[in-house]
């Protein structure tokens, strides 16, 4: 197995900034395609645990669209071959004190990258 071939490595850090301007600028759309369409998909929140697909949108339909700006910090995509991937971040809202972390697992689909994993967390 090859860790970070460069197409490949390329192709996620490209989804994962799809995904993170989607976040930011609240494009549902986008971050609903970018999700495995799948019951299988799962995103643990900072607040909620969502199992399926259908879970994770209503819950995008449903969450606040203010405040959503962050700064990224210590940003690590590491690819596993060419079909799987992970994305481990931090990052900072304006005016809060503590830490947020985000975790993806990527996996190349038919339709292209698709989080089949997420998981958001704070630190105080």
């Amino acid at each position: 197995m090859t860790l970070n071939e460069p197409t490949t490595l390329a192709e996620v850090t490209a989804a994962f900034q799809r995904y993170e301007h989607a976040l930011v600028n609240n494009l549902v759309d986008v971050l609903d395609e970018l999700f495995w369409d799948s019951p299988h998909t799962i995103r643990l929140g900072a607040t909620e645990n969502l199992y399926g697909i259908e879970a994770i949108r209503e819950f995008r339909r449903q969450r606040p669209s203010k405040g959503l700006a962050r700064t990224l910090q210590n940003t690590v995509i590491t690819t596993y071959g060419t079909d799987i991937a992970v994305a481990s971040t931090e990052y900072v809202r304006e005016g809060v004190a503590r830490v947020g972390r985000q975790s993806q697992t990527w996996m190349r689909t038919p339709a292209g990258w698709r989080v089949v994993h997420a998981h958001v967390s704070w630190m105080d």
